[in-house]
């Protein structure tokens, strides 16, 4: 992790929305918001590759657009896929940031949330590395509640949904693996 630049605490944004804490990895894969849009949605997803391997530099190097297709066979699909997050959390609670909050990410795709179409001009991604269905580690939880945290501090959110509940019927993450009760129930105390 960068240390914070002066004046600015661990946990603050700077003016383009980086996290001071996160370790910065920037990506090609953005694009300003709409003229006047403040992020108000929270998207959680999950992501691994593979699928179902974790610990590797691959999720870095895909929102990168360095994903070697002959590196593995499930690459071969991705191949040309322009995609990003805003945050990563590592499963040992490590963060990583690829779009600075002010941009849009390329994390939502197709996507709806309460009759509002287009969700990446007005939300923030944040990948968790694991699968649908395998549960997700305690550093995990923790690391995401304190960056949520820090999100509603700085902007409007007033909505966190799964990839799911944006896109349903093309996407199942984060799946069954991720405890909402547990996640809400520690931003409630």
């Amino acid at each position: 992790m960068s240390p914070a630049p002066p004046g600015l605490a661990d946990d603050a944004l700077d003016a383009d929305g980086w996290m001071c804490s996160a370790r910065r990895v920037t990506s090609p894969n953005q694009d300003e918001r709409p003229p006047g849009i403040l992020p108000s949605l929270l998207v959680v997803h999950s992501i691994s590759l593979p699928p179902g391997e974790f610990g590797g530099s691959a999720v870095e190097e895909l929102f990168t657009n360095r994903l070697d297709p002959a590196a593995h066979p499930y690459y071969q699909g991705l191949q040309g896929l322009r995609v990003s997050a805003h945050f990563f959390l590592r499963r040992d609670g490590e963060l990583l940031q690829f779009v600075g909050c002010e941009a849009r990410a390329w994390h939502a795709g197709q996507s709806r949330w309460q009759g509002r179409e287009r969700c990446n001009d007005f939300s923030i991604g944040v990948e968790l590395e694991g699968t649908d269905v395998r549960p997700f580690t305690d550093a995990q939880y923790e690391a995401l509640e304190r960056l949520t945290r820090q999100l509603r501090a700085w902007y409007p959110i007033d909505a966190i949904v799964g990839h799911s509940d944006i896109a349903p019927g093309r996407k199942t993450d984060p799946g069954p693996g991720f405890d909402w009760a547990r996640y809400r129930g520690a931003l409630d105390r």
